[in-house]
């Protein structure tokens, strides 16, 4: 495998993975091409997975559900990776929003905004499952009133952790992830398996 190409809906999360993914999963080659939002995502899933010609490349798409049903959309997205003749691509989705991975871990929106009362997010019952919010972008605004999509990921992929975030979309993807990571690993003759 060469390495795992991200098709993503929009740049801020590319912008979180960017700095994300090397911190968490330093020998994990990737590339992350965002898009336009859904549609565009959406329009170009077939079509950039029968012309990307590199071998060995796996592909992940993540996708927000934004108030949907899960499953449908997974099943909807799954439909345009086989229509792509790449039945084998992981589909995430990000419940309800990219935002709610975020409040999935009140400490490192403290640390990353330097705001000590968001600690206590999680003892509010309303945080405590992140991924039910239905509007996390909206929450986020009224915590943090400066909070931005792109710089906000950037701020947010030096603090999230697997450890901490109760967000189990966040895990879901974690957990392909460090499936992904151990196909990189090198062998004692320094070839990777």
């Amino acid at each position: 495998m060469s390495r795992v190409v991200f098709l993503l809906e929009e740049r801020s999360m590319k912008t979180l993975l960017d700095g994300l993914i090397p911190r968490l999963f330093p020998d994990l080659p990737f590339l992350c091409v965002p898009h336009e939002g859904k549609r565009d995502l959406e329009l170009s899933i077939p079509r950039k997975l029968r012309a990307w010609q590199e071998p060995g490349v796996r592909f992940v798409v993540i996708r927000d559900n934004d108030g949907g049903d899960c499953r449908r959309l997974k099943a909807a997205l799954c439909r345009l990776c086989k229509d792509g003749g790449r039945k084998d691509t992981l589909v995430r989705i990000a419940c309800q929003e990219l935002k709610a991975w975020y409040l999935g871990e009140p400490e490192a929106l403290a640390d990353a905004y330097g705001e000590k009362s968001l600690r206590v997010l999680q003892r509010r019952a309303r945080f405590r499952e992140p991924d039910t919010i239905q509007r996390p972008s909206a929450e986020l605004s009224q915590l943090i009133p400066a909070f931005q999509k792109v710089s906000g990921a950037r701020l947010l992929a030096r603090h999230l952790t697997r450890e901490r975030n109760r967000s189990p979309s966040f895990h879901a993807l974690m957990r392909s992830l460090t499936t992904l990571a151990g196909q990189f690993l090198p062998t004692h003759e320094g070839t990777v398996v």
